[in-house]
């Protein structure tokens, strides 16, 4: 890709995102890894993998939309209706991958974060939560007035709680949205009888 790696992958992962021009990208990274490992401590989970996640979990944002879709299905990935239409949401999936063919990570935890930091999925992990939560709250201010206040109370109860929040919240406001991306949906189902509000 043009560019050398040494091993520290914060560094490795901020300088390929700055090589190809996304410097907002690499400061939004490790702003999301600092928030992880912070959220991570709070709730006794290994806090450099998700500093790691933060670190890696926009990385294919190197892509453009349309080289997304093409990437995609090269490599084999299922593209939904969804992504075909806002192909942005493929970026989670790009990433997960690129963290293991660049990146060498093997970590399930960590891929697993990645591969759903923005739509969630069923099932949910607490890794994937942690990433998930820890991107929302560093969106800035303009992006994230709306949810910011509730998956911050949310912590103070469960990491299912403040992910439970975002989610139902952007359902609440679906019509703001260009797709409802059915791993959200799935999301939704899954954490809304195990959470202590239900709102939508």
């Amino acid at each position: 890709m043009g560019i050398d790696f040494d091993g520290d992958i914060q560094k490795d992962s901020y300088n390929l995102l700055i090589h190809y021009g996304q410097e907002e990208v690499a400061k939004h990274s490790l702003k999301v890894a600092n928030e992880a490992k912070k959220i991570a401590k709070k709730f006794g989970i290994n806090q450099e993998s998700a500093f790691i996640a933060g670190c890696l979990h926009d990385i294919s944002k190197v892509y453009s939309d349309s080289e997304k879709i093409e990437v995609a299905k090269v490599l084999g990935i299922k593209v939904l209706n969804e992504e075909e239409e806002v192909p942005s949401l493929l970026h989670q999936k790009l990433s997960k991958i690129m963290a293991v063919e660049i990146f060498r990570i093997t970590d399930e935890d960590i891929l697993s974060a990645i591969e759903c930091h923005t739509t969630l999925r069923n099932e949910v992990k607490e890794m994937d939560m942690i990433l998930f939560v820890a991107d929302k709250l560093q969106w800035d201010l303009n992006h994230s007035e709306g949810f910011r206040k509730n998956v911050i109370k949310g912590l103070d109860i469960s990491l299912g709680q403040a992910a439970f929040e975002y989610v139902n919240y952007m359902l609440k406001n679906k019509d703001n949205m260009k797709v409802v991306h059915p791993w959200m949906l799935d999301a939704y189902n899954y954490l809304k009888d195990r959470c202590k509000c239900f709102r939508l």
